[in-house]
C-alpha cells in the first residue's frame, strides 16, 4: 500500500484555476480593488476596476468572492497561475510516502529464521518504510498465543533503535499483528 499526504490534488488544483472569476466572469457591481503594488484603493464600480485592469494590459482576478464586496486584484493572471502550481509542484516534491511491508512469521519459527527477518525489517525500517509483523497460527499453535506474543515483544525490543511501534500486538482471529514505523 502507498500512502501520500498532500493538502491537494492536481485535480483539485485545475477546479480552483476554473473556480477563480477573471475580467468579465465576476458578477459583481461593486468590487474592492488592490492594485498592482497591493494597496488597497477601496470600493470601486466594476467597470471602473476592470477599467483600470485593462489599461495597465493586466487582469482582473476575484481573490475573495465570498465576502461583501468581492476582492478583486490587478495582476497578469498567466502568471499567478503558473505561480500556483509551482506551489503545488515544490508541495508535491515535500510530501512525505511510504509503503508498509509486511513480514510473516510462525510462533515456532527457529532463532537463526528470525534474525534474519529482523534483518529485513530494520533493513525496510531505514528505508522510512512502516513494517507490519504478522504472526500466523496453525492448528494446536492457537493454544499458545502467549508466545506469539512473547515473539512480537521480541521483536520490537530487538528494533527499538530504529522504531516506534505505532500498533501494538493485537490478535485478529488466526493472526496476531503488530505495526512498526520509522523514528
Amino acid at each position: 500500500m502507498r500512502y501520500a499526504f498532500c493538502a491537494l490534488t492536481i485535480k483539485e488544483v485545475k477546479n480552483i484555476a476554473k473556480r477563480i472569476n477573471v475580467n468579465r466572469r465576476i458578477r459583481a457591481k461593486e468590487v474592492r480593488l488592490i492594485d498592482l503594488d497591493g494597496k488597497q484603493v477601496g470600493v470601486v464600480p466594476f467597470k471602473e476596476a476592470l477599467e483600470t485592469a485593462e489599461s495597465h494590459g493586466l487582469d482582473l482576478v476575484e481573490v475573495a468572492p465570498n465576502v461583501s464586496p468581492p476582492v478583486c486584484r490587478i495582476m497578469d493572471y498567466g502568471r499567478y497561475k503558473y505561480e500556483q502550481s509551482k506551489k503545488f509542484q515544490e508541495a508535491k516534491k515535500r510530501q512525505s510516502t511510504f509503503q508498509v511491508k509486511e513480514i510473516k512469521i510462525r510462533p515456532m519459527t527457529g532463532e537463526h529464521d528470525l534474525q534474519v527477518k529482523v534483518r529485513h525489517i530494520k533493513r525496510f525500517l531505514q528505508n522510512r518504510d512502516k513494517v507490519k509483523v504478522t504472526i500466523i497460527f496453525r492448528g494446536r499453535e492457537l493454544a499458545h498465543t502467549n508466545l506469539g506474543a512473547a515473539l512480537l515483544q521480541r521483536v520490537a525490543e530487538e528494533t527499538s533503535e530504529l522504531a516506534v511501534v505505532e500498533q501494538g500486538a493485537r490478535r485478529e482471529g488466526r493472526i496476531m499483528v503488530m505495526i512498526l514505523a520509522p523514528k
